[in-house]
């Protein structure tokens, strides 16, 4: 894997808090990379292969990679099965009409500023990272706790040289279209009922969203300089690197602020992470049984997390073979 990408040369902390700062260096030339997991299912009776690769993020921006292993890999599959697609079904021209109805979405419903609804200890964190990263923009003043934090973790993770999402995939996409492998993209469909009603209850809402904001300040204040320690490990296929360095778990707080929204609850929307896993499991077992070789791409999470979508594959009598 040829790679360009910000590294870090001293060694860091098993956990969040950095004591001291860490040395930046820029390292280019060839890394060894992410290695690929090795599926079988046995007890089938045949010796298909499934092959994942574990992605990252956030990861450097412009990064730039060839894997030799999953080039190989591709070449000796007929599949790709890609991340699940998520779309919302509000029929015919409902993106169009609805827009008028977006206005405002971010906004705290009574009209308070961010000031009015966080601690008052918590807003003192938050002025000083929001200066820095943000800037002067008043309008993120007015928003949500939840939407306020999503704005300034985006921003403080690219004013790092760091893209949150989506750095892999295209890149995995292009390598498997001149391969000539087929892509499958499992997909979960949410179907929203009187899309307008739902957007304006979802305006007049509380939202229980103080831990996602407090953990996101958190992260920021500790954690910068590990994202990119985690990035060099996710570069260098170090993958007990990655399960020994720890985070502020920002991300599955801010979900928990949506789907225990009353207002999703009443509508039934609060299982699409269930929904998730299951179009990938129903997507890659089709594709296991019906191909000699696959390959699917997940995050780094998804694979080592105990209940995460590998864990699945196992409770179902698939073998999984680290790298």
């Amino acid at each position: 894997m040829v790679l360009q990408v910000s590294s870090v040369a001293a060694e860091a902390p098993a956990a969040t808090e950095v004591t001291e700062p860490i040395e930046e260096v820029l390292v280019t030339g060839q890394q060894p990379g992410p290695g690929l997991w090795r599926v079988t299912f046995p007890s089938a009776g045949h010796d298909h292969e499934l092959w994942i690769l574990g992605t990252h993020g956030p990861l450097p921006k412009k990064l730039r990679w060839r894997s030799t292993e999953l080039e190989a890999a591709l070449a000796a599959s007929q599949e790709i099965v890609a991340p699940v697609s998520m779309r919302a079904e509000v029929g015919p021209l409902g993106g169009l009409t609805l827009l008028p109805s977006l206005v405002g979405l971010r906004n705290n419903p009574g009209g308070e500023r961010l000031q009015e609804v966080v601690p008052a200890d918590l807003y003192a964190r938050w002025l000083p990272l929001k200066e820095r990263y943000i800037g002067r923009d008043d309008d993120v003043e007015k928003w949500r706790p939840i939407f306020a934090a999503q704005e300034l973790y985006e921003h403080a993770v690219r004013a790092s040289g760091l893209e949150p999402y989506g750095v892999v995939w295209p890149q995995v996409e292009k390598l498997a279209r001149k391969a000539r492998v087929k892509i499958t993209t499992p997909e979960v469909e949410i179907k929203v009922e009187k899309p307008r009603a739902a957007i304006r209850d979802f305006k007049q809402a509380p939202l229980s969203d103080q831990e996602c904001f407090a953990k996101t300040i958190a992260r920021l204040e500790s954690d910068l300089d590990l994202m990119k320690v985690r990035a060099n490990a996710w570069a260098t296929g170090d993958v007990a690197k990655l399960r020994e360095l720890t985070h502020v778990d920002n991300a599955s707080a801010c979900i928990a602020v949506v789907m225990n929204a009353q207002v999703m609850q009443d509508r039934g929307y609060t299982d699409w992470p269930e929904r998730r896993m299951a179009a990938w499991l129903a997507a890659v077992e089709a594709a296991v049984a019906r191909n000699r070789s696959t390959v699917t791409v997940l995050s780094i999470n998804q694979i080592l997390e105990p209940d995460g979508f590998v864990a699945q594959l196992r409770a179902r009598g698939y073998v999984v073979e680290d790298p």
